[in-house]
């Protein structure tokens, strides 16, 4: 069973379209809840999978014990009442016990088939030949990391028409999942930055955010409520701040894909029910 991990990190500065404060708490507090969910859903399967493998011992003993018996009498009656009966619960109880844990797989999995397939997708549709352009899954979402210079000017939160190109093909993929949500995250490097209009990298960075999310809705047809614009600043580098180079890979904009949060939760947390027969 590929275990599911689900962490969402929103920081967010708002502006007309960006993440509230409220809203982030309440993101990171669901989140919490399925990682939490997870874990205990991972220990519950553990065990359900150790009580099965006991049960199959047993039911291998009783059939044994009863075949020896019927050797030995060569007759069915010397099966007593009591074997019977405890072969026939053993067997009811490995039945139900796979059902179960068919089921939380299923429940855990689900996710992650359609993210896959989803990453597939994307792949075909945008390329992976552009070293601007990285398409991968991380903690059960799907993360599509695109390098600033292929999006916006230095210092600039315009978007520019070569990135227009790859962000229709990204909408592509969106529209087709009309159940999934979209966070975009601006990310700079750590030089300061300050003019008439930016306030700081905080400013640059959920600007370039807004700036997406308003192409892929006005421009590309995707649907607002499927859109979380997002502004990390320098605090979540690839690599350290500590040259040219490094800091243009700092410079970049994530567009996760993901599937709704309340969604996934409903869906695990009803599973776990079942698991724990309530």
């Amino acid at each position: 069973m590929k275990k599911v991990m689900l962490i969402i990190t929103i920081v967010s500065m708002s502006l007309t379209s960006c993440v509230s404060k409220k809203k982030f708490t309440e993101l990171e507090a669901k989140n919490k809840e399925i990682q939490d969910l997870l874990n205990t859903a991972t220990v519950k399967l553990n065990t359900c999978l150790t009580e099965r493998e006991a049960l199959a011992s047993q039911v291998d003993f009783l059939k044994k014990n009863n075949t020896d018996l019927i050797n030995n009498m060569g007759n069915l009656t010397t099966l007593t009442t009591k074997g019977a009966e405890n072969l026939e619960k053993s067997l009811e109880s490995l039945k139900e016990k796979d059902l179960k844990i068919n089921r939380l797989q299923d429940a855990l999995t689900k996710k992650d088939s359609v993210t896959l397939a989803l990453v597939t997708s994307l792949k075909r549709e945008v390329g992976i030949d552009d070293p601007d352009i990285n398409i991968n899954v991380e903690k059960g979402v799907i993360m599509i990391s695109i390098a600033d210079n292929l999006l916006f000017k230095s210092g600039s939160y315009e978007v520019s028409d070569k990135a227009k190109g790859v962000l229709a093909k990204v909408a592509k993929v969106i529209n087709s999942k009309p159940d999934f949500e979209c966070m975009v995250e601006g990310h700079t490097d750590n030089v300061p930055i300050k003019n008439a209009v930016l306030l700081d990298n905080w400013d640059l960075s959920v600007k370039r955010a807004t700036s997406i999310v308003r192409v892929l809705h006005k421009e590309l047809g995707v649907n607002p409520k499927q859109l979380i614009p997002a502004g990390r600043s320098s605090y979540i580098p690839l690599v350290e701040n500590d040259s040219p180079a490094n800091r243009a890979k700092n410079r970049r904009t994530k567009i996760i894909i993901m599937p709704k949060i309340d969604q996934f939760y409903d869906m695990l947390e009803s599973e776990m029910k079942n698991l724990s027969g309530k």
